[in-house]
């Protein structure tokens, strides 16, 4: 005897072994279709809404200008005074320029955003 036949009666759970084999759709797809179904709700609500924002920060990024007024992902606020391939020059105050990744900067900011603060 057992530990775990106090706790499960073996009768019990061979017969709940046979009938879950058998299920709805034979028991080859059944096994498949929960793991199916899960990715499929995994990319309507994870993926394809990333990817959805990613091409948007790509558009924002393409359409800078100097003189935008623009927010970095560490919330340093500056006017665009160089554009490059990679880098950008913000002047975040009288005199005083920074050079970011273009990656960094989270938000174009509407015009007299800077002067109004």
């Amino acid at each position: 005897m057992n530990l775990l036949d106090f706790v499960i009666a073996p009768a019990h759970a061979q017969a709940a072994a046979q009938g879950a084999q058998g299920g709805l759709f034979g028991g080859g797809l059944t096994g498949l279709l929960f793991p199916i179904l899960l990715i499929g709700v995994m990319y309507f609500l994870m993926i394809r809404p990333q990817m959805k924002r990613a091409k948007e920060h790509k558009a924002m990024l393409e359409k800078l200008a100097k003189g935008d007024e623009v927010l970095t992902n560490g919330g340093v606020a500056g006017v665009v005074t160089d554009l490059g391939d990679n880098f950008i020059t913000i002047e975040v105050a009288d005199n005083v320029r920074i050079r970011v990744q273009k990656g960094a900067i989270a938000n174009v900011l509407p015009k007299g955003t800077l002067k109004s603060a």
